[in-house]
């Protein structure tokens, strides 16, 4: 996750709906306003998600036929996630509705096998970065949230490589938060 991912993921973790969502802190506190309305819209009407191996955690435990995931034992998801891998695993039920089903398949067969989970609710191409890029080559997202934080990184996997006038298949929104976060939505 690198040395700048706290400050990378700051605003969205001080929310409300995150701090309830993950860390299951119920007393209220936690950030309001443009910030919480983009958590809420995270986790609404998903019902499943696809995720890469990296964001898993695969690509940094490999051998640990025990890992389980960084999110504890009640992840946020509370949906199937569906993890990208060329490594085959059983499937892992979690606390709070989460199941973990590894598989090798194309973004189009991941795609179909989370849509039958979600039952008839939405599936959230959850990342990293290659994994949304794969599916946004492959035309196969009607919705995609972006916020962007105002630091310099210098180094990790970029998302818009490749996808030169992506834009032009969608209408293109943006809104500015009082934490500096630009959150950017595209819509097919």
């Amino acid at each position: 996750m690198g040395q700048d991912w706290g400050r990378l993921v700051e605003a969205y973790i001080s929310t409300r709906t995150f701090r309830e969502r993950v860390f299951h802190d119920t007393s209220g506190a936690g950030t309001t306003g443009i910030d919480d309305d983009y958590a809420q819209a995270y986790f609404a009407e998903v019902g499943a998600e696809i995720m890469g191996a990296g964001m898993f955690g695969l690509h940094d435990h490999p051998n640990d036929a025990d890992w389980r995931g960084w999110w504890g034992e009640e992840p946020p998801f509370r949906v199937p996630v569906f993890v990208l891998t060329h490594t085959a695993r059983p499937s892992i039920e979690m606390a709070g509705g989460t199941t973990f089903h590894f598989v090798s398949a194309s973004p189009r067969e991941a795609l179909d096998r989370a849509t039958d989970a979600a039952g008839g609710k939405d599936v959230r191409i959850g990342g990293g970065p290659s994994t949304v890029r794969e599916y946004l080559t492959a035309g196969l997202i009607d919705q995609l949230h972006v916020g962007i934080t105002p630091i310099l990184l210098g180094r990790g996997i970029r998302l818009w490589d490749d996808l030169r006038g992506l834009e032009t298949d969608y209408s293109v929104t943006s809104e500015t938060a009082p934490s500096g976060t630009i959150h950017i939505t595209f819509r097919r």
